[in-house]
């Protein structure tokens, strides 16, 4: 059984740094692609960054230069580091694991999901 367990979110003020975590268990990051997600209230669900079995990360435009994606593959754990964090970076966010190398429109596995509150 594959679960994801996310930890790290927060409150934080305008231009202040989280780490977001995702544990995975029943599941080897090293093969396979990996993604993060948030959800503000009152919005879609909204693709934040991934990063797939030997190819570069990839981020959502409004994120390139502040957060970084990346794992480690002898915990079974990914992050997601934010820096220079934005009000509008305020949501719910989620972790999610695909069963595929390449990352697909749909993902297979998510985490419960943990909140980051940025004030300004």
């Amino acid at each position: 059984q594959v679960q994801l367990v996310e930890s790290g979110g927060g409150s934080v003020q305008a231009g202040g740094s989280l780490r977001l975590s995702c544990a995975a268990s029943g599941y080897t990051l090293s093969k396979n692609c990996v993604a993060w997600f948030r959800q503000a209230p009152g919005k879609e669900r909204e693709w934040v960054a991934s990063m797939r079995l030997g190819g570069m990360p990839a981020y959502v435009d409004s994120v390139k230069g502040r957060f970084t994606i990346s794992q480690d593959n002898a915990k079974n754990t990914f992050y997601l580091q934010m820096n220079t964090l934005k009000p509008e970076d305020t949501a719910m966010y989620y972790c999610a694991a695909a069963r595929t190398w390449y990352c697909p429109p749909e993902y297979d596995y998510w985490g419960q999901g943990t909140q980051v509150t940025v004030s300004s």
